[in-house]
């Protein structure tokens, strides 16, 4: 518990540039918090202690704003950036080294039985508001966007932006660290496409002018003909 304690405090103080020391990490972060009451109810989780077990994390819930399922399967260095507001659901499994913002939804969709909500790899950054809905797989290194709804599986170091997301760049080499992504110039594809559409009206409406205009001078010239 101990060393797990130590690697957390390690990885917020890596990626976190305004933590100064670990025992302001141990003492005032939530997401330290509410890893440590998860670790807990995971434990009475799986020794069928359900009850405790949600109590244990309903009490975290209230404490911290965070609500992690004593069911679900988190891996280590987890770091949580300010918080408030993510839910993971009973069978999520989040790998190492994953970074999540405030308001990320790790749940499911309500129409899967069992397995039901997403497999995050290890190395992988969510973005704040994000919602990753369904039992697939979000690849190790993968970046999501803020505010991005992901419905389907995300490749290894991809980045999937927009409602619902799409990947819109696979990444030449992994991110050693997720907080280096930039969350800021990421390229939308519905715009890209808007774009696109609307360039291929102005072309087409090109063409219509410039047959209209042929068609008339045509006609002006039968006319002329017959006078």
């Amino acid at each position: 518990m101990f060393r797990y304690l130590r690697e957390t405090l390690g990885a917020y103080q890596a990626r976190d540039p305004a933590a100064r020391s670990k025992l302001e990490i141990f003492l005032l972060y939530p997401g330290v918090h509410a890893t440590l009451y998860y670790r807990l109810a995971h434990f009475l989780h799986r020794h069928k202690l359900r009850f405790l077990a949600r109590a244990v994390s309903q009490w975290a819930r209230l404490w911290t704003g965070i609500e992690i399922h004593p069911g679900a399967t988190i891996g280590r260095r987890l770091v949580i950036d300010h918080g408030m507001g993510i839910v993971i659901g009973e069978t999520a499994e989040v790998g190492d080294d994953v970074l999540l913002y405030q308001g990320v939804t790790l749940g499911g969709t309500g129409k899967d039985q069992g397995k039901r909500h997403p497999t995050i790899g290890n190395n992988v950054l969510i973005g704040s508001g994000a919602k990753v809905l369904g039992p697939f797989k979000v690849g190790d290194g993968a970046r999501i966007a803020a505010n991005a709804v992901v419905l389907r599986e995300v490749p290894p170091e991809a980045t999937a932006v927009g409602v619902p997301a799409h990947v819109v760049n696979i990444a030449g080499q992994r991110v050693a660290y997720a907080s280096d992504v930039d969350q800021i110039h990421i390229t939308d594809p519905v715009t890209e496409t808007m774009k696109s559409l609307l360039s291929r009206v102005e072309f087409l409406e090109e063409q219509l002018d410039r047959m209209h205009r042929q068609d008339i001078a045509a006609k002006d010239k039968e006319l002329e003909e017959e006078l």
